[in-house]
Order: structure tokens, then sequence, then C-alpha cells
């Protein structure tokens, strides 16, 4: 069995509180929010539009895609506003030594 590898992604002060950025993470594009002090961490492109969602809108627990307006849990990478139907992935977080892991897998 092939286990994931955490992977530092980028200093935990880097992720402004109730933000978004994106990392490019080894050739993939991690889009990282802060929410109520706890960091999650998704794909960064949407699934309707080929839009980068580090470019969106944070409300609460939901990132607004800036193309059209579809919507995202960040905490689950769940669709939950049309037009966007299809989910984008989570990927687990850890915070070390003031650095921010994640973990990707295939």
């Amino acid at each position: 069995m092939n286990t994931p590898n955490w992977i530092d992604a980028t200093e935990e002060a880097g992720v402004p509180e109730d933000d978004v950025i994106g990392v490019e993470v080894s050739g993939r594009d991690i889009a990282f929010y802060k929410v109520e002090g706890s960091i999650f961490a998704t794909d960064n492109i949407c699934t309707h539009g080929h839009a980068r969602l580090c470019d969106g809108f944070l409300d609460g627990y939901e990132i607004e895609c800036p193309l059209h307006q579809g919507k995202f849990d960040v905490r689950s990478g769940h669709a939950t506003c049309e037009p966007v139907t299809e989910d984008i992935r989570s990927y687990p977080v850890r915070i070390e030594g003031g650095r921010v892991f994640v973990q990707l897998s295939d």
C-alpha cells in the first residue's frame, strides 16, 4: 500500500484569516483557506469553469468562484451552489512548527 506523504506547502502566517491563497504544491494548484483559525485545502481550479478559486470570495466556509459564482464548502470540497455540480477535491492539512503541510494523493 502506498501511503501519501505530508508535503510542506507554505507558512501558516501566509494564510490570512477569512481569506484564501493559491500555492503550487508538487505541481498542483492548491487553495488554502483560513476560517475561524483552522486551515483547509482544496484544488484551486473550479470544476465548472477554468477559474482559480483563490481569485474568488471566501464567505465563512464557502468559496465563491470568480467566474460564475458557484460555491464550494472549503472543508469538504462539496459543491453548494449552482452552476457548479461537481465537487472539488479537498486535502488533509496539518500545522507543524508554523508550517502548513498538506497530504496529496493521486
